[in-house]
């Protein structure tokens, strides 16, 4: 049974007659997919066909002569108990593992999981021994990579052909590629930040988990042999091809188009002219809610005081949880007296707020900033007399915000002021950092240093990398070794030059420049890696790639590219580039948000 399913999920193999191509895009003398006839509102697409998901490949048990050990002693575990251990084994050299809510959540949850004998055995997690697990994995890393390349070939040509089958749907004629066609294999939830569910376990989704999406005039996507799936919509006002839901979180997850798609392009584009109409209305904005400040109306004063964090601070609006959601985190909106403090003087400042709390993915926001007076005496009116449990914004939450929003312009949301003040920060912070005598290292350092802005301003941290100390010790071993290059190359300088004033002759001359030549290509690699460390130091705790995908408007940084004599290749890498075809095309060097 449980050999069948594997094959059942995993060898569909099938032709495809319907993935040719009918028109592609950019195109090579065929049509282009941005000059076709724009479909009635709310329509996405007119005909949606694909295979469905691919799903994750079930568990192998593991070799009889790899153990799991429970106080000092061999214990065989059952299927299950043993692939869910295999989960942990894996992580032994993690932080993750040293966490006592990650071990907890864990341990609970592999416990449900146990045969009634295993669980009378198996009661502490400090008698389990999941070393030699973790080293069967190891050792089967470090085998693959070792293989031989014509393994390795092998191996991609199998991973193509999945990508190929299942890859790739048709989208109104048009062969599009599908983002993530995989289901996520079981394994351990790890959140981000401090989260509270860390450890517990992801269950392996199964085809009667699965939602599919596609037209009706379509094939719909056959489920592996024995199963069928929990549904087949036909709906076309949305892009998602499958969906499922999760059992950490209970949220919704998709199978969407890749972001180089039509739609997808479009969607972006869409998002970035919206912010970008920001710029026209938000003096009028920030006029209303400076004004409303001093209205009569707690309501008006709660939500202009929110609006002026979302606009100054670049809050999330703070979304209501999914149920059964229970990690302490909170948005603008639901922020409670006891994540913030007043200080009418700090470190030189005047009317000092200091913000403490847990934002999206349980990544804490810690910031003291200086705000206008009267926000500051607001927020002491809205502090009276409450507990520190209690709602900052007692007569505010997010519906009400995005009425308001809408109101005052279409299409404005929380997200909406991220966006547009992450973008103005970019283009802002390049005009002031970028010198245009600068080589390319330096230049780049300039963007990632006004990336960083942007990041910092939208809370976008990270945990220094593990191989950060590595890494950098890698780095200055080069540094050390490029600074004696250079100091030798100084020397031979000097030795050509004594040369020449001995000699004055044409050879000793060409000597001279060619040393010449040779120490200031040194001198410039020299340059180049002290800007790399510099960069690297800079950046270790921050996390430049969410802002730059998600919240600045791609045209920006090609603009600058283009102005600068940047390579483009030097800021978006090659799946980069295909999410932002459309910003390429668009883009001149005189482009402004």
């Amino acid at each position: 049974m449980y050999r069948c399913l594997a094959s059942s999920l995993l060898g569909r193999r099938v032709h495809r007659p319907w993935l040719t191509p009918v028109c592609l895009w950019p195109g090579s003398g065929g049509c282009s997919r941005w000059e076709e006839e724009k479909k009635e509102d709310g329509v996405k697409w007119t005909q949606l066909e694909h295979r469905g998901p691919y799903f994750a490949p079930l568990y192998e048990p593991l070799p009889d002569d790899v153990q799991f050990y429970y106080d000092g002693k061999p214990l065989k575990l059952s299927l299950a108990t043993e692939e869910i251990a295999t989960f942990y084994a894996k992580m032994l050299d993690h932080e993750y593992t040293t966490k006592e809510i990650f071990q907890n959540n864990f341990f609970n949850d592999w416990r449900k999981e146990m045969t009634s004998k295993e669980q009378k055995i198996i009661k502490d997690l400090d008698k389990c021994d999941f070393r030699e697990i973790h080293k069967y994995f190891v050792d089967k890393s470090e085998a693959r990579k070792a293989l031989s390349k014509e393994e390795k070939q092998k191996l991609k040509e199998e991973a193509d052909k999945i990508q190929e089958e299942y890859g790739y749907c048709i989208l109104d004629g048009h062969r599009e590629k599908i983002g993530n066609f995989k289901t996520e294999p079981p394994g351990l939830f790890r959140g981000r930040g401090d989260h509270p569910k860390m450890g517990m376990l992801k269950k392996r989704i199964m085809p009667e988990d699965v939602v599919i999406n596609c037209s009706k005039d379509s094939k719909i996507p056959e489920p592996p042999e024995g199963h069928k799936w929990k549904e087949v919509r036909f709906d076309n006002t949305v892009t998602w091809l499958a969906s499922w839901t999760e059992n950490i979180q209970n949220t919704l997850k998709y199978i969407m188009l890749n972001p180089s798609s039509k739609l997808k392009g479009e969607k972006d584009w869409q998002k970035y002219e919206v912010a970008r109409r920001l710029k026209d209305v938000v003096h009028k904005i920030r006029a209303q809610y400076q004004a409303d400040w001093k209205s009569k109306e707690m309501k008006k004063r709660q939500r202009a005081v929110a609006l002026y964090f979302i606009d100054k601070l670049a809050l999330r609006a703070g979304n209501e949880k999914e149920e059964g959601e229970t990690a302490d985190t909170v948005g603008c909106c639901s922020l409670r007296v006891e994540h913030i403090k007043l200080h009418p003087n700090l470190d030189g400042q005047e009317h000092v707020v200091e913000f403490d709390f847990l934002g999206k993915d349980s990544i804490r926001y810690y910031n003291k900033v200086s705000v206008e007076k009267l926000v500051f005496k607001n927020l002491k009116l809205f502090m009276k007399n409450k507990d520190p449990g209690d709602d900052l914004f007692d007569r505010l939450n997010t519906c009400i915000l995005n009425r308001h929003l809408q109101s005052l312009m279409d299409g404005l949301s929380a997200k909406v002021f991220r966006t547009y003040n992450a973008s103005i920060t970019l283009q802002e912070q390049l005009k002031a950092l970028t010198n245009s005598e600068d080589n390319i290292a330096g230049k780049l350092l300039s963007y990632n240093r006004a990336n960083r802005a942007v990041a910092i301003l939208c809370n976008h941290q990270r945990s220094t990398p593990k191989t950060f100390e590595k890494s950098m010790q890698n780095l200055q071993t080069k540094i050390d070794a490029k600074k004696q290059q250079v100091e030798e190359a100084q020397q031979e300088l000097k030795k050509a030059e004594d040369e020449l004033e001995d000699t004055k002759d044409a050879k000793a001359e060409a000597n001279v420049e060619k040393k010449k030549k040779l120490l200031k290509r040194l001198e410039e690699q020299l340059a180049k890696l002290n800007v790399q460390a510099t960069d690297k130091e800079e950046n270790k705790q921050i996390a430049l790639g969410t802002s730059k995908l998600n919240y600045l408007d791609p045209r920006i940084s090609i603009a600058w590219c283009k102005k600068f004599g940047v390579p483009i290749e030097k800021i978006y890498n090659k799946t980069q580039r295909e999410k932002f075809a459309w910003a390429i095309d668009m883009a001149d060097e005189d482009f402004e948000f």
